[in-house]
């Protein structure tokens, strides 16, 4: 859009929301998680029905909601902003959490190969040969007695 044929609400910063605001919009977003037409009806649902704090369209204007036309623009941006924060969050919790289970697959993998270790070496025991028949009688070794004192 080019500003000489839009008009200069279009290219507005949004005005600082209330945190209700806000929290209106990742309600909405939590219930489905969905980009902006979508969402805007489902904002549109919710408060047709009062499910968010019992607040119907009276009381989200009071607090910056408007789902009129001229209110559009602020709104879309503040969808915008609350479902780029919850793809962020999702993806720092993501890769927090791969992290998490790589230490913890390091960890048992440390433990394994010490368990491992230690029955080697704790079950090591000599093994001595057995006898080779060559088919001749053995005849052991000799023993002869003999007395105490001589």
């Amino acid at each position: 859009m080019d500003r000489t044929n839009a008009g200069e609400r279009a290219f507005a910063t949004a005005p600082v929301m209330d945190p209700e605001a806000i929290d209106f919009v990742r309600f909405c977003h939590r219930r489905r998680r969905v980009g902006w037409p979508e969402l805007y009806d489902e904002m549109c649902a919710v408060a047709g029905r009062g499910l968010y704090r019992g607040y119907g369209a009276e009381e989200l204007s009071s607090i910056g909601i408007g789902f009129g036309l001229f209110q559009m623009p602020a709104l879309a941006g503040l969808v915008a902003q609350v479902v780029a924060e919850d793809i962020e969050r999702r993806r720092r919790s993501a890769a927090a959490l791969q992290a998490s289970l790589a230490a913890r697959e390091t960890d048992l993998l440390t433990v394994a190969v010490a368990d491992t270790a230690d029955e080697m070496t704790s079950s090591t025991r000599r093994i001595e040969p057995e006898p080779v028949d060559t088919g001749k009688p053995d005849h052991g070794a000799l023993r002869i007695a003999v007395g105490a004192g001589a």
